[in-house]
């Protein structure tokens, strides 16, 4: 039939058919061009069309003999200008000229698609015949009757999908937006935990090496030993520093280790025990956080108190919430004696904060009947 060149017809001037002859790139960008539009194609766009031809279609039907052939020309003219609004839209950017934006060479398009598909519809109908379509009044007024259908309902459709891509591009760009915000924001939080660590280790290496040269000058006999013990805590301790995905068992690992230290440099002055739970050993935990608490216990509980200190470490998960405990209790002078926190206490409410947002807190609360627990509380997700 001579009606099924028409999407290709040069005299329709779809956008594809107008812009290739020219086109950068020859045949090969035109195959490319024609792989993107039949790419483009999809239930959604083929109902459209469909839905665009079957109400003109029905508007028409009374003042039209047959039913079928007014449907049959209002289906091709919809195809017609679906695949006019898919060419244009797929169109690459370059090929346009500069002063004519996309969406309006789209609407011309789509608007000259509409009667010149119309009339391609109605010469064939005549075997090609100008005269016969020109003097048949019958002809003629259908003809304007489906153009001006298929121009005023095609640039409805064009322009609200216009406006519906527009919409959908900023959602993107504001997706896009957030997700390299978010990117930097995680950065930047690595780079301060990364710094908040760098300050934790130093100020724990050196309050350790104040209390061992403490010794030292006192003339000690206990000085020696203590220092083979720092040794041997620094050859455990500092490669786990740097470890990656640290856990609860690493941590009471270097707790222990710090514990016995000390006890070593004050032995009739610190008591220690540890009250931890085995099966949160593999649980993820901030490294040096438990052993801030515990430097903190020695430094401010059993260091000033007459008689020492009893410290005690421990562990659980609350069966009822999911929660997970971990505390250091000491039986020194109180919260008193710790209502200044420093260094160590900033960093790690800072490091919980980046690490947990909301769900993890370090209450400092009063120990029975003296001294200070310091319990870091982590809720599930």
């Amino acid at each position: 039939m001579p009606v099924a060149p028409a999407p290709g017809d040069p005299s329709s001037k779809a956008p594809p058919s107008l812009h290739l002859p020219a086109a950068p790139g020859g045949p090969a960008a035109a195959d490319s061009l024609t792989r993107r539009v039949i790419a483009s194609l999809n239930a959604g766009s083929l109902g459209v069309a469909i839905g665009f031809g079957l109400t003109a279609a029905v508007m028409f039907s009374p003042i039209f003999v047959s039913f079928p052939v007014l449907l049959g020309r209002t289906l091709f003219l919809a195809m017609l200008l679906l695949l006019t609004f898919v060419g244009a839209q797929q169109i690459p950017e370059r090929w346009l000229p500069r002063w004519l934006p996309r969406w309006l060479f789209t609407v011309l398009a789509v608007g000259l698609a509409a009667p010149l598909g119309t009339f391609l519809i109605y010469l064939a109908s005549v075997g090609g015949d100008l005269g016969a379509f020109l003097t048949s009044e019958p002809r003629v007024r259908g003809f304007f009757f489906i153009a001006g259908a298929g121009l005023v309902l095609g640039l409805i459709i064009t322009l609200t999908a216009q406006v519906r891509e527009r919409e959908a591009r900023a959602r993107s760009l504001a997706l896009e937006f957030e997700l390299e915000r978010s990117r930097l924001e995680r950065q930047a939080l690595d780079a301060r935990l990364a710094l908040l660590t760098a300050q934790i280790e130093p100020h724990f290496l050196f309050n350790t090496l104040a209390n061992v040269q403490a010794l030292v000058e006192g003339g000690s006999p206990r000085a020696a030993p203590v220092l083979q013990s720092l040794i041997a805590y620094l050859r455990a301790a500092m490669p786990r520093l740097q470890e990656g995905d640290p856990t609860i068992g690493r941590e009471l690992a270097l707790v222990r280790a710090y514990l016995e230290l000390m006890a070593m440099r004050m032995p009739d002055r610190l008591r220690h025990r540890l009250a931890t739970d085995p099966a949160l050993d593999a649980e993820p935990f901030p490294s040096m956080a438990l052993l801030t608490l515990v430097e903190n216990a020695v430094r401010h509980g059993a260091d000033p108190a007459e008689h020492g200190a009893d410290i005690e470490v421990g562990t659980r998960r609350d069966p009822a919430s999911g929660t997970l405990h971990l505390w250091v209790a000491d039986t020194g002078p109180g919260l008193g004696e710790h209502a200044a926190p420093g260094t160590g206490l900033a960093n790690l409410r800072e490091r919980l904060l980046g690490l947990y947002g909301g769900r993890a807190e370090l209450q400092l609360t009063e120990n029975t009947p003296h001294g200070l627990r310091a319990e870091i509380l982590v809720r599930p997700v």
